[in-house]
């Protein structure tokens, strides 16, 4: 049996982006009209049939887009999910774009009809349906937080490896070589580069991880406090603790003073964020700062290049990150 020639097989002869076909098609005037003639060249080479369906949805209004959040605890208490809607919200006021939210149950369809672009704030590691639906619509996309390299879709993410790394490279720096982790889990790719960067920093100074020194939560206050808890009932206990949201790390500080020890004198602790809460908390945090209203406004712009017509490349961008030190670490 022959197989069904699909509308990512004309985007590749073509030389261009799903999106590029699927505008065509549509009979978008936004499509340049080189890219135009290429698509319909490779329509006829391939004797390729849009599927009336997908062409239904992706007809959708072209000043109004997407946001996609992935559901899960704690999202509208989150910096990283207040931000990323305060920093969208602000660029699509001024392109006059208007945005549907949906907080979604990664593993459910979604309804793309009436958009006429999609954001993915986060894609979980296993979760990458949602998203691959929307690709084989045709639908113009950008997805945040999160450096797909195994799929045809513009990304806009933060260092959060190199970020990671320079915050357990200041501890270093600072003498400490009894440094401890607790991550944010192995669900988002964020969580799994700044538990990688940690690694990375402690094999690069020939430093290996200590028993019982590597934790992983969830990005809740619970989870801090309670790794912190195990940390602490350790018999050689850490010196400095890297954790992977200032939220965790405040917890984590609180904890710390509540058994009766010192924040920085017993043990230093740095976060990841540079949420501004974190300057007024137990105590002034060191954090790394990640641009999240810089990515935000950036997959916003991206996607009404997309929209537009104006240029179907594929971006993938990988924003940097810069420590801010503060009050929460001391030399060993």
């Amino acid at each position: 049996m022959q197989k069904q020639v699909s509308i990512e097989d004309v985007a590749r002869v073509a030389g261009v982006s799903v999106a590029t076909v699927s505008r065509v098609i549509n009979k978008f005037s936004t499509v340049k009209n080189s890219n135009r003639i290429k698509v319909e060249e490779a329509i006829k080479k391939l004797k390729f049939k849009p599927n009336l369906i997908a062409q239904a949805l992706v007809k959708g209004k072209p000043d109004t887009i997407a946001l996609v959040i992935p559901r899960y605890e704690g999202i509208f208490y989150s910096y990283y999910g207040l931000e990323v809607i305060r920093g969208i919200g602000a660029i699509c006021d001024s392109l006059k774009l208007d945005i549907l939210l949906h907080i979604a149950d990664p593993k459910k369809n979604l309804n793309l009809s009436n958009i006429g672009g999609v954001i993915f704030a986060e894609v979980f590691k296993e979760d990458k349906g949602q998203l691959q639906e929307a690709l084989s619509l045709g639908v113009p996309i950008v997805v945040m937080n999160n450096l797909i390299k195994d799929l045809e879709v513009s990304c806009i993410a933060i260092d959060n490896k190199k970020g990671a790394e320079d915050a357990v490279k200041y501890l270093l720096e600072l003498g400490h070589k009894d440094i401890a982790h607790i991550g944010g889990g192995t669900l988002t790719q964020a969580a799994r580069d700044r538990t990688g960067g940690y690694k990375t920093a402690l094999k690069t100074a020939n430093i290996d991880i200590q028993d019982g020194f590597l934790l992983q939560g969830d990005y809740s206050r619970k989870s801090a406090r309670d790794a912190v808890e195990k940390l602490l009932s350790l018999k050689k206990k850490p010196t400095a603790i890297f954790i992977a949201s200032d939220d965790m790390a405040q917890e984590a500080a609180s904890a710390i003073m509540e058994r009766g020890m010192r924040v920085p004198e017993d043990i230093s602790i740095i976060g990841f964020d540079d949420n501004p809460i974190s300057i007024y908390g137990t105590v002034s945090l060191t954090t790394i700062h990640q641009p999240l209203m810089e990515m935000a406004q950036t997959a916003v712009k991206e996607l009404d290049v997309l929209m537009k017509g104006i240029d179907s490349k594929i971006s993938k961008i990988l924003l940097p990150t810069k420590l801010v030190i503060r009050d929460s670490c001391a030399p060993r």
